[in-house]
């Protein structure tokens, strides 16, 4: 397996509410799985798959509407590696290589983490600087990051 194949290929989402760009809350959601872990959206880009088709897939699948509109997009590929705890379910995957986007819930849009296989069972919108005191240590570098870049882009 080559070095590319030992991280799963993803997306994730930073979302806003439709009360943006008047105010900059992010939905945060707590894993079902794990208490006081919190996370944004993401999932796995299935074989054959355009990676805005399986963004919009995932957004329904995790929070049940698909009814946001991109605003920015991170422009690269960003990886992590799991806690050896999690990499022992995910193999043969050591990390995930994800493409981060920034969406703006659509006034219509209603969340609904009751999906068809629930991942999340709360979530809330919190400021910028609320949510990396929120989130799995793991992810944290990743988040900054990204977090970082749609600020300097002016658009956190």
């Amino acid at each position: 397996m080559s070095k590319k194949e030992l991280y799963r290929p993803n997306v994730a989402m930073i979302i806003v509410s439709n009360n943006y760009p008047q105010k900059k809350e992010i939905f945060i959601a707590q894993r079902n799985d794990l208490k006081d872990i919190w996370q944004f959206p993401q999932g796995g880009i299935d074989k054959g798959e355009e990676v805005h088709e399986a963004l919009f897939r995932e957004l329904e699948e995790e929070i049940g509407t698909d009814k946001a509109k991109i605003i920015g997009e991170y422009p690269a590929w960003i990886s992590y590696d799991f806690p050896e705890k999690i990499a022992k379910k995910m193999k043969p995957y050591k990390g995930q290589t994800q493409r981060y986007f920034l969406l703006k819930l659509k006034k219509n849009a209603k969340i609904n983490l009751n999906t068809e296989h629930p991942e999340f069972d709360e979530y809330k919108f919190v400021s910028v600087n609320e949510v990396l005191g929120l989130t799995a240590h793991f992810k944290k570098p990743v988040y900054e990051k990204v977090i970082n870049y749609f600020k300097n882009e002016g658009l956190l």
